[in-house]
């Protein structure tokens, strides 16, 4: 089992105010699954990947990724879970303006100790595994929505992880443009066994790759599909 979540409460505070986000919200994925995760706005979506991703600690229960517990790592730990076992995929990219496709590829491998010839290799050996083969000295403000898209994917998967975490990578995208991302996603799932997590808001899409469908509402796990 890739993912054990189980029965996790993550919650915030305004001044005094608790703000709740997930309250006992419980699912497993196994290895090279694709699983969607639905919900309104505030719903709690973003927050339990972040919390997958260890970005952020559970206020209470449990998060087993391979049998290994977030909630008991320390920041070092959690830093090389995020390095290593997960790759991140944002609705905004988040690249870096001053790099270059090639380079923004690149920057995992230089925190994981690669040297420069490897790491040119590695990146350009992911370019063309996303398509952009020919876009490698392009700045991500030369590159169109879904090529910008394309790169963040590749730069998610440089260190080889387990587990790709997507958090609306369709959501500033055409529908033309984010069907493409979407067979993007549905092709290293099938064809590299690696296991997705999918956060989005249109369930249509959703259920067009997703093996399973977890929806949240208010924090808590409505059904799961």
């Amino acid at each position: 089992m890739d993912l054990q979540v189980l029965d996790i409460v993550k919650t915030y505070y305004k001044g005094k105010i608790m703000i709740p986000a997930l309250n006992g919200v419980s699912f497993e994925a196994e290895a090279g699954s694709f699983i969607g995760i639905i919900g309104r706005s505030g719903s709690g979506k973003s927050t339990l990947l972040n919390l997958v991703g260890g970005l952020d600690k559970v206020s209470s229960g449990h998060i087993l990724f391979r049998d290994n517990d977030l909630s008991a790592m320390s920041r070092r730990e959690l830093a090389m879970h995020r390095r290593y076992s997960v790759g991140m995929i944002f609705q905004s990219f988040n690249l870096i303006n001053s790099g270059t496709a090639l380079e923004n590829i690149m920057l995992p491998l230089v925190f994981s100790g690669m040297g420069r010839r490897k790491r040119i290799e590695r990146a350009r050996e992911l370019l063309a595994r996303v398509g952009l083969e020919e876009r490698s000295r392009h700045l991500p403000g030369e590159l169109s929505g879904g090529e910008a898209q394309r790169v963040a994917i590749a730069r998610a998967l440089a260190n080889d992880p387990s587990m790709l975490l997507a958090d609306e990578p369709t959501g500033n995208l055409d529908s033309i443009t984010a069907g493409e991302i979407i067979s993007l996603l549905q092709e290293l799932n099938k064809k590299s066994g690696i296991t997705v997590l999918m956060v989005t808001h249109d369930q249509e899409t959703a259920e067009s790759v997703s093996g399973r469908i977890i929806r949240l509402k208010d924090g808590k796990m409505a059904e799961q599909i």
